[in-house]
């Protein structure tokens, strides 16, 4: 007798999902290219894009940029999550710190990140040190906002019990406030990572000799959009890649979030 397990059906579909979108995606991308409706060199081709991304792989460049591009998020990441948590626990739980700064953090948050890039290079030279603060700036407003958010709107009457239960402030905040807010700040890092991906490359198309962002450019410079397109092909891969392992992560660590 066959045994049918529903699990393994939904994983299934899961990954057939995907696959048909990117094949639907393909198809049609391919026969834009093969109509010749569109010049090969503004639209080019998959296999043109292929064949410039294994170049650039012969080359040691795609792997170089990959590795260096991802190194300056991970850096940027973790400085502007840091502070952004640290910060959206101080604002969401301390009505002083709330009032004195919540203002001047909702004024800077429309400010886009490659509006600071020139301010950026005047502080902190072409260095990394410019490319690290336009990342972690990025990330720590997203992160910030998410956590402020969530610290804020824990309902009142889980406090109201865990006082009548006499919980010391120190247990109440770690068992009580830290579960309720931790949906909204998980929910923060996973945009700060694509945050941090999307201020990446607008940090290194300005005074970078490295990276996917400076790669881009000096395709540009050349007209290669066959390189263009590979490069924002492999910072799309990457960018699903982190945000599947993050949201993995965050399903494991905040389970009650499902029940």
């Amino acid at each position: 007798m066959a045994v049918s397990y529903p699990g393994a059906s939904e994983q299934f579909m899961t990954l057939i999902r995907p696959l048909a979108s990117f094949a639907i995606v393909l198809a049609i991308w391919s026969g834009v290219a093969l109509s010749g409706a569109v010049s090969d060199t503004l639209f080019p081709a998959p296999w043109t894009v292929w064949s410039a991304a294994v170049e650039m792989w012969n080359a040691g460049t795609l792997t170089s940029d990959i590795a260096i591009s991802i190194e300056r998020a991970v850096i940027g990441f973790a400085i502007g999550a840091s502070l952004g948590v640290l910060l959206g626990v101080v604002t969401g739980r301390t009505q002083v710190f709330r009032t004195l700064l919540n203002p001047f953090l909702t004024l800077l948050r429309p400010i886009p990140a490659i509006a600071l890039v020139p301010v950026a290079i005047v502080w902190f030279g072409i260095g990394e040190g410019s490319k690290y603060f336009v990342i972690s700036y990025t990330v720590f407003l997203a992160v910030w906002f998410n956590t402020h958010h969530g610290m804020d709107f824990v309902p009142e009457i889980y406090i109201r019990a865990s006082r009548s239960l006499g919980a010391s402030r120190l247990r109440e905040f770690l068992t009580v406030v830290v579960p309720a807010a931790a949906p909204h700040i998980v929910s923060g890092l996973r945009l700060g990572v694509a945050l941090a991906l999307l201020s990446l490359v607008a940090a290194e198309l300005t005074g970078a000799s490295s990276g996917i962002g400076y790669r881009l450019q000096e395709a540009r410079q050349y007209i290669r959009t066959d390189r263009m397109f590979a490069l924002l092909v492999m910072l799309g891969v990457i960018g699903a890649l982190v945000d599947y392992l993050v949201h993995r992560i965050s399903r494991s660590l905040v389970h009650w979030e499902q029940a």
